[in-house]
């Protein structure tokens, strides 16, 4: 009987660590974060064009701060 006594012990001591071991918190009063990253620097360049047989064209051209650049270039004729 002496060895049970100090193992209910040690078992008593053990339980609430076990106990919080498999507690799980969720907490859902957070707000939906959606982080946007744009580049701080784009410079951007706008030519228009007319020509005199009614035809019109016009290009965009961006470059962002890492050096990429983008160009569109949309044509319309009457």
């Amino acid at each position: 009987m002496r060895l049970l006594v100090p193992a209910a012990f040690v078992l008593a001591g053990l339980l609430p660590q076990v106990a919080s071991a498999e507690t799980t918190v969720i907490r859902r009063d957070a707000p939906d974060t959606v982080v946007v990253d744009r580049p701080a620097v784009e410079r951007k360049t706008v030519e228009t064009r007319e020509t005199s047989d009614g035809c019109a064209s016009k290009t965009v051209s961006k470059t962002n701060e890492y050096g990429d650049r983008k160009t569109v270039t949309k044509e319309s004729c009457d």
